[in-house]
C-alpha cells in the first residue's frame, strides 16, 4: 500500500518537493523522524473528508493485497498493520478497501491523531516518546511476548514483517522472517547491514514465499515447537506486562504465526 501520509502532503499539504526533502534529511540524520513528521502533519489544512476524497482517487493499493488478506483469513494466520502513520486514517482505507466486515480482521498498531473538524489541525499522537513516535522494534516485541503467551506449551509463534520505507528500519531486526519491497529505503538497509530479507514486488510474492514456509515448516517440525524459520536474535526478549503488551488474538492452528 502506498503512504497515506505521502499521498495528503503531496496533494494537499506541503507538496511533493518539500516532502521528498524532509525525507532526505531523516535519511542523513539532520531531523528525526517524528520532528519531520510533526511538520508534514502540521502542513495539512484540510477536513479529515476532504483528504479521504483525494486519498480515494490517488492511494495506489497492491493489486494483490486483498487476496494476500483472503489467504491469511483462511489459514488462520493473524494479520495485523503495524504502521507509523495515523490510525483513523489507516482504518477508513481499510474499511473502503477490503470492506468493513473483513478489515475489522486487522488490527491496527499505529499513531492517534487529533483531527479538527474543520481541518485546520492535523496533529499526531506518538504511539511512544522516541525520536520515532511508534517505535515499531518495541511494537513487535510486545506483540511477540503477547503471541507467546496465547500459544500453547508446544507452540512458539513465528513472526513475519512486511516492510519497505524508513519507519521500518528499527523493526528488520526483530522478525523470524523479513520481507522488503523491492528498491526502497528497507532493501537498502538490509543490504547495507547483512540483515537476510526476501525482496518482493507485490503481496502476490509475500503469499507465494509464505506458503513455500508453511509447508518447509511442517516438513521439518510438523508445526510442534521452534519454527524452521526461527530467527534466535529476534527472540532475545523479555516478557512485557499485559498494561504494556499489544492486544493480539490467538491463532487457533498447529503454529502460530504473526504478521506484521
Amino acid at each position: 500500500m502506498q503512504d497515506t501520509g505521502h499521498v495528503l502532503f503531496d496533494n494537499l499539504g506541503c507538496g511533493e518537493k518539500r516532502r521528498q526533502l524532509l525525507d532526505q534529511q531523516i535519511k542523513t540524520g539532520e531531523r528525526s523522524f517524528r520532528e519531520v513528521s510533526e511538520e508534514m502533519w502540521g502542513s495539512l489544512r484540510v477536513p479529515f473528508e476532504d483528504g479521504f476524497t483525494v486519498m480515494e482517487k490517488e492511494l495506489d493499493i497492491d493489486s494483490g493485497f486483498r487476496e494476500f488478506h483472503d489467504f491469511c483469513l483462511a489459514n488462520d494466520i493473524q494479520f495485523n498493520v503495524i504502521s507509523a502513520g495515523l490510525k483513523p486514517i489507516l482504518r477508513r482505507v481499510l474499511d473502503t478497501f477490503l470492506g468493513e466486515k473483513a478489515a475489522s480482521q486487522i488490527q491496527i498498531v499505529a499513531n492517534d491523531a487529533e483531527i479538527h473538524p474543520d481541518g485546520s489541525q492535523w496533529k499526531p499522537i506518538w504511539r511512544h516518546e522516541s525520536e520515532l513516535g511508534h517505535d515499531k522494534a518495541l511494537s513487535m516485541k510486545e506483540g511477540r511476548a503477547q503471541a507467546a503467551e496465547l500459544a500453547e506449551d508446544d507452540e512458539m509463534p513465528l513472526i513475519i514483517f512486511i516492510g519497505d520505507g524508513v519507519s521500518d528500519l528499527p523493526a528488520a531486526r526483530e522478525a523470524d522472517v523479513l520481507f522488503a519491497r523491492k528498491g526502497l529505503r528497507l532493501e537498502e538497509y538490509c543490504v547495507e547491514n547483512q540483515i537476510p530479507y526476501t525482496g518482493f514486488d507485490s503481496f502476490t510474492d509475500v503469499k507465494r514465499e509464505i506458503q513455500a514456509i508453511m509447508k518447509e515448516d511442517q516438513e521439518k517440525t510438523g508445526g510442534v515447537g521452534k519454527p524452521a524459520r526461527f530467527n534466535p536474535r529476534a527472540n532475545m526478549w523479555r516478557r512485557v506486562s499485559s498494561r504494556q503488551s499489544v492486544c493480539w488474538r490467538a491463532i487457533m492452528d498447529s503454529r502460530n504465526k504473526c504478521l506484521l
